[in-house]
């Protein structure tokens, strides 16, 4: 086992390299880049993104009537220095080529440098929003496992039945459902749209209540206020978000559950365990159980990050919640290349570990399982 770790680690580095590169080389054909940015800040409008580019407003316009073209969009006529300026700010001046070594061998060691346009390190604008995004990905997955594991159970046991017909079509009905449009319903109805007022729209907490409460490690640290204000007010703000993410978050979970436990019931040992004999539940959780939910238990930690990292754009939007599914989608508009790249390399990492630890779970839940024996 530990040799094939060894090497689907080893395998990560090029798979790695290659997502970069490719968004690497993808990024230098887009238009609009953060130099235009800037340049279309400082003609249209005051308080864009240049006044976060520390140094740069106060040589706009100096030698405005220059006529050197610098090659960048909208910037015909500025002072060519400037836009030696920027260029070297953002770290342009120097080729593709050795702009993406250095990314990588800074990314290697977790150097994710600084925002273009916000003055925070990427990597505590990362921590920022990622509490938000924890607690999308953590409680939909859980309230999904929770609500498909045992009504894909009952499924199989009454397959063909009116119970089994009517809930597989309230779950298809349930997946076809957009979930940003069933959160616009819910919006409306319940937070304070054209019917009742009964939720929050933004953000986890509400304006006074402290998270600190709840973090042992903060001086206000205080656990009577986290039960009885923090974690309400939480659950508070999270009810219609989760709502609208578990709308269709658990239909594939509990038609595999059925159709894996039906798979196992037919089988020939489930006959020899009833003719010994043993209990209908006996043998359902006794023997079924395990063997039917080898392919479910593993693909939790998938189900985890498909559901913390994809999906939850328009709900944060719709809800303020700013996460990490909002931050990449600001930062590919702001052409904000450190956000974007800095996510984008620790996504990557995090699904290819994730990969590897499901499989890891194939091997504890059922031992029988080698990947030694298994050409890669």
């Amino acid at each position: 086992m530990g040799a094939y770790i060894l090497r689907r680690l080893l395998l990560m580095i090029p798979t790695i390299l290659g997502i970069m590169a490719i968004s690497f080389v993808v990024v230098q054909f887009a238009p609009g880049g953060p130099i235009e940015q800037v340049v279309a800040s400082l003609r249209g409008e005051a308080g864009g993104a240049a006044d976060r580019v520390s140094g740069v407003s106060s040589d706009f316009g100096s030698s405005s009537a220059s006529s050197q073209d610098s090659g960048y969009r909208g910037a015909q006529g500025l002072d060519p220095a400037f836009i030696k300026k920027l260029e070297q700010q953002f770290g342009f001046d120097k080729p593709p080529l050795e702009r993406f070594a250095l990314m990588i061998w800074n990314y290697a060691r977790f150097d994710f440098g600084e925002s273009y346009f916000r003055s925070i390190g990427v990597w505590d604008l990362i921590l920022e929003k990622m509490p938000v995004s924890i607690s999308l990905g953590l409680w939909i997955t859980l309230l999904s496992y929770l609500i498909s594991i045992p009504l894909g159970i009952r499924k199989a046991l009454k397959d063909g039945s009116t119970f089994d017909v009517w809930t597989s079509g309230i779950v298809i009905v349930a997946y076809a459902i957009p979930g940003f449009i069933f959160a616009v319903l819910l919006m409306v109805l319940f937070a304070g749209g054209s019917f009742l007022d009964w939720f929050p729209l933004r953000g986890l907490l509400s304006d006074g209540v402290s998270g600190a409460w709840c973090a042992p490690w903060s001086a206000k640290f205080d656990a009577g206020a986290c039960i009885t204000r923090t974690i309400p007010d939480y659950f508070w703000h999270l009810t219609l978000p989760l709502i609208a993410l578990s709308l269709s978050a658990f239909a594939t979970t509990t038609l595999l559950t059925k159709n894996s436990f039906l798979d196992e019931i037919g089988k020939q040992y489930v006959t020899t365990a009833r003719a010994k004999g043993l209990s209908e539940h006996r043998v359902l959780y006794g023997h079924v159980f395990r063997n039917a939910m080898l392919i479910i238990i593993a693909g939790f930690p998938g189900a985890f990050i498909s559901a913390f990292f994809t999906g939850s754009l328009l709900i944060e939007t719709i809800f303020s919640l700013d996460g990490l599914g909002y931050l990449g989608f600001d930062s590919i508009y702001k052409r904000d290349y450190p956000v974007v790249f800095a996510t984008l390399y620790i996504f990557s990492l995090i699904g290819l570990l994730t990969t590897l630890i499901s499989d890891l779970t194939y091997t504890w839940v059922d031992p029988r399982i080698d990947f030694e024996k298994r050409e890669v």
